[in-house]
């Protein structure tokens, strides 16, 4: 790489959306192995481009990554085996088997030429599908309303943004434009941004399709926010306004303290 490459362009900023989560599926007792018969699911846990290819029957994956990340490293739990996994090409995914769920932190190293640190983010592995019965919810469903709900997915959206990047960095991410988010979904069902509660439900994939992430859901998220803060400053707010109360209420019993003696 020439000097001029290595400089810095100042004042830009790039960005590629990225989704990373999972998705699960239940193993029918008779296909489970022999030396791991408590295995209930198998899974896979993968940082994809957010963008879906219709076609793939998976969530994200449109984009090839590997132009941006060199290496993907997904955090086990310590009973498994090597629970440091690395995957050093793409597609950026880990296929286990397994029957707790627990949190994998997954660690992006990025290309050389990027320059840039590497990113750490976790997930939470969902392997259970959300029931609908209010007296049982957040409780693991019978295997036979597990079954039936097919496939569990849970996925992140989330944007890696590059401030000020090397001036040969901008040019290979400038070369590979990430494929948009379609403006509504065109099969299955949609996925809102940032809302893992929200993408935790179950499918049955030969139903309803694969969902994917939509680009008319990102003012909905924003929106969402937006509530959420507002409702945050209210809280804030209400409380202040509490303890201010409570403290002119301990300076007048501090007075009346005073006085007495």
């Amino acid at each position: 790489m020439s000097s001029a490459e290595r400089v810095r362009v100042r004042g830009v900023s790039i960005y590629r959306p990225i989704i990373y989560g999972n998705t699960a599926v239940l193993i029918k007792p008779e296909e489970r192995s022999s030396g791991n018969p408590h295995h209930t699911h198998r899974w896979t846990v993968a940082v994809r481009s957010a963008a879906s290819n219709p076609d793939s029957g998976i969530v994200g994956g449109a984009d090839d990554l590997s132009y941006f990340i060199k290496r993907v490293t997904f955090k086990l739990h310590d009973t498994y085996a090597n629970p440091n996994r690395n995957v050093d090409k793409a597609p950026f995914e880990l296929t286990e088997t397994g029957w707790g769920e627990f949190e994998i932190q997954i660690r992006i190293t990025f290309v050389p030429d990027s320059g840039e640190k590497a990113l750490i983010m976790y997930h939470h592995l969902k392997l259970h599908p959300w029931t609908l019965d209010p007296a049982t919810h957040n409780q693991i469903p019978p295997y036979e309303e597990a079954v039936k709900a097919g496939p569990v997915h849970s996925w992140q959206y989330d944007e890696i943004v590059f401030i000020d990047p090397f001036q040969s960095f901008l040019n290979t991410l400038m070369a590979h434009p990430p494929t948009p988010l379609p403006k509504a979904k065109r099969s299955g069902r949609s996925v809102p941004f940032h809302s893992n509660h929200a993408t935790q439900e179950s499918l049955d994939a030969s139903k309803e399709g694969v969902p994917e992430f939509v680009a008319t859901m990102e003012p909905e998220e924003h929106e969402r926010l937006a509530n959420a803060r507002r409702t945050l400053v209210a809280e804030q707010d209400k409380w202040r306004g509490i303890l201010i109360d409570k403290e002119k209420e301990l300076e007048r019993l501090k007075k009346r303290v005073a006085a007495l003696q």
